[in-house]
């Protein structure tokens, strides 16, 4: 029998199924299928970019959970998840992408033939990865079930990390840590900005001190002058150019676990705007950290942010952080808290938080955040980076 590649003790994988089915018993939920590779890869270990095509994990009312995805595939979840052979189920290529078939016709006629074409059946309505025509297939194919949303249900139980998993979160930070070094040793005016973005895969894939980086969820965001007005653009091979400011978005990512970190270049003397941007956003980041410990809620950091940049007449109308760790393209959150106004969600030690205080402004844009571990006492920033304004002449 081939042996799995473990990331983690099998103990972690059964705490991590048994706190899932106490989460599906307090939601009504006999069985649940997941479809976001995240959470298959925390209930499994699957690891794999298999995620073009329908796959799942199926976390029946008892037992070890069952891998379902495409026949090719299916070795590969034999050498990256804990599962035994018989429950790693792999579906006919004629099912990929057919006008005629869905491979969830398929994964009906396995629940029905195991005896769960009857039971209340969750599924991640509200997800990347799981279509409309998938769901019709299992209401087609599964007359009797009764279905209910279920979405961030395994997303939740990610909350609080493991210490393993915050080992693997410290070993991204040294990846961009080495990652923003890279950035500011190599952009200069006049380089192609496809350049730099070499640069910074190579820094991010070679890491730093034996360890090597994963491919991150997001690829490196970093718009110049006016286009860093917009938090989302790519690039091009444009050269860079003198007097314009560049914010940079980047993970380091080990083992799939993130950790984001943004800073902003200037190229030459940075305009009062800059400055100003600096200023603000630097004394907010203090403030939210401040409150960033157990007990507090996720609105008391944005409040806290919020409000210093109420007094600089700044208002950033949209959230200002969010949970982060193991993911998957095309997003490194996690998708359940957010830190803004009404989100009342405790924090507890061992939550991990993308403290995004990025700004974008009409003219130009200002990225200076931090990865935070919420630690028994208060908070821990999981990259060291000088946290200033970068000014490069």
């Amino acid at each position: 029998m081939t042996q799995a590649r473990l990331k983690f003790s099998l103990a972690e994988y059964e705490a991590r199924l048994r706190k899932t089915r106490e989460a599906m018993e307090a939601k009504g939920v006999d069985l649940l299928i997941v479809s976001d590779p995240s959470n298959m890869a925390w209930l499994t270990g699957y690891d794999g970019w298999s995620f073009y095509v329908h796959q799942a994990v199926i976390v029946p009312p008892s037992g070890e959970p069952i891998w379902f995805g495409r026949g090719q595939d299916a070795n590969g979840a034999k050498l990256t998840a804990y599962l035994k052979h018989e429950n790693i189920i792999g579906y006919p290529d004629h099912y990929v992408q057919s006008t005629e078939r869905h491979p969830m016709d398929y994964l009906s006629g396995i629940l029905s033939d195991r005896g769960f074409g009857a039971l209340r059946i969750g599924v991640e309505m509200d997800n990347y990865w799981f279509s409309a025509a998938a769901f019709a297939s299992l209401q087609k194919h599964l007359p009797n079930a009764r279905f209910v949303d279920a979405t961030a249900l395994v997303n939740w139980q990610r909350a609080v990390k493991s210490e393993t998993e915050i080992k693997y979160m410290r070993n991204a930070a040294r990846i961009v840590e080495a990652m923003h070094q890279r950035i500011f040793d190599k952009i200069e005016v006049g380089m192609r900005k496809c350049d730099l973005v070499a640069e910074i895969y190579d820094a991010g894939t070679r890491g730093v001190d034996g360890i090597g980086g994963d491919y991150p969820a997001i690829v490196p965001l970093l718009p110049s002058g006016v286009e860093a007005s917009a938090p989302h653009l790519t690039w091009d091979d444009r050269p860079m150019k003198r007097g314009e400011g560049t914010f940079f978005e980047v993970a380091g990512c080990y083992n799939r676990y993130h950790v984001p970190l943004s800073r902003t270049v200037f190229l030459g003397k940075p305009t009062q705007a800059f400055l100003d941007a600096e200023k603000a956003t630097l004394e907010g980041m203090e403030a939210g950290l401040a409150v960033a410990r157990p007990g507090n809620t996720c609105e008391d950091i944005a409040n806290a942010f919020f409000a210093v940049l109420k007094k600089y007449g700044i208002v950033k109308d949209n959230r200002t952080g969010y949970p982060i760790g193991l993911s998957y393209p095309p997003d490194w959150g996690e998708r359940t808290m957010s830190l803004r106004p009404g989100d009342k969600t405790e924090l507890k030690p061992g939550m991990t938080f993308h403290f995004m205080t990025g700004l974008w402004l009409e003219d130009m844009g200002f990225e200076t955040t931090e990865s935070i571990l919420i630690t028994e006492s208060g908070v821990e920033c999981f990259a060291s980076v000088p946290r200033k304004l970068m000014v490069k002449d």
